[in-house]
């Protein structure tokens, strides 16, 4: 026999061992599992593009026309003039002045507030499960209810703050919501201690994951408590503030219920913020158009905020590798 038809006949041997009847059966499994894989994803999909994406898409066309409420279709189509309205308008500016200002107020408390109680509780020997529930607790309370405690905390001469400042020796004024000056204020506060907890809870998640023994490595250096929180803490805790400052700054650029249900965007306008002028504008100016390229400005507004938290993310990691 020649030394051909001997390769050929291993050659042969080889493709039809049984390592090539795992291949050949392998390929139908993996194409099963991916086609189950789409089955399950597809309500979302369907989902994502019916209630997402579609109303996305159709507020960025009906921004370039005079769409209104109360008749069908879109309208005449107008260009950028909405966008030039809107620009032109000393109110849009004034509410996003608010809506940043608001921003502002809240997002460094809930941060630092956030991280400072979540490192205590985590070092606290008992009673972590009660002081873990008090601060989540709020949280899952619906935004009318927090509202309405707040207006009550804050009502001039019966609430609890008046009742604060007569302890201090201080005299009750008209009331932290009855000023343009403070009712901003009384808002974010309200907001602090309303949603602390779910930064709390994020924080509280990153603290789990740090190893205890670095902890102990360190106290045998003779690292302190503040030194240990310094130098293993808030560095292993990087991205999770990045995640929780990014979310933060995402949801107090979106506000829109406690500014609502506690002022209505008074006294005057002085707490109108952006989300609020767009649903007067849509729904009772009724002029969907113009209130659409509204929601598109705040939303390219949102996404640059997005897109310099993760540039700064990956500027981070670069300078750590």
């Amino acid at each position: 026999m020649s030394a051909v038809s001997i390769n050929s006949q291993h050659t042969r041997a080889q493709r039809s061992g049984p390592g090539a009847g795992r291949r050949s059966t392998a390929a139908p499994i993996e194409k099963k599992d991916g086609r189950a894989a789409w089955l399950f994803l597809a309500p979302f999909g369907i989902f994502y593009l019916a209630f997402l994406l579609g109303p996305t898409i159709y507020m960025f066309v009906m921004s370039f026309f005079n769409t209104s409420a109360v008749r069908t279709g879109l309208g005449k189509f107008v260009g950028f003039k909405n966008y030039a309205e809107m620009f032109s308008r000393a109110d849009f500016w004034d509410a996003m002045w608010h809506t940043v200002l608001f921003t502002i107020y809240t997002t460094p408390p809930l941060v630092i507030l956030a991280f400072v109680f979540a490192v205590l509780s985590n070092r606290m020997r008992r009673g972590q499960w009660f002081y873990r529930l008090a601060f989540f607790l709020p949280y899952i309370l619906p935004s009318a209810t927090i509202s309405l405690i707040w207006v009550f905390i804050f009502t001039p001469a019966t609430g609890l703050w008046a009742w604060v400042q007569e302890l201090l020796g201080m005299v009750p004024g008209t009331g932290i919501l009855s000023g343009e000056h403070t009712a901003m204020i009384g808002i974010a506060i309200a907001t602090v201690w309303w949603t602390l907890g779910f930064n709390f809870v994020l924080y509280l998640a990153g603290l789990q994951e740090i190893p205890r023994e670095l902890y102990e490595a360190a106290a045998v250096d003779g690292a302190g408590e503040w030194s240990q929180i310094r130098r293993i803490t808030i560095p292993l805790l990087g991205r999770t503030t990045g995640l929780v400052l990014l979310l933060q700054i995402i949801a107090s650029l979106k506000i829109f219920d406690q500014v609502y249900l506690m002022t209505n965007g008074g006294p005057g306008t002085s707490t109108q913020v952006a989300l609020q002028l767009v649903t007067g504008v849509a729904f009772t100016d009724n002029r969907t158009g113009a209130a659409s390229a509204a929601s598109v400005l705040v939303f390219i507004l949102i996404m640059i905020v997005a897109a310099v938290r993760q540039l700064a993310g990956r500027f981070s990691a670069r300078n750590e590798v």
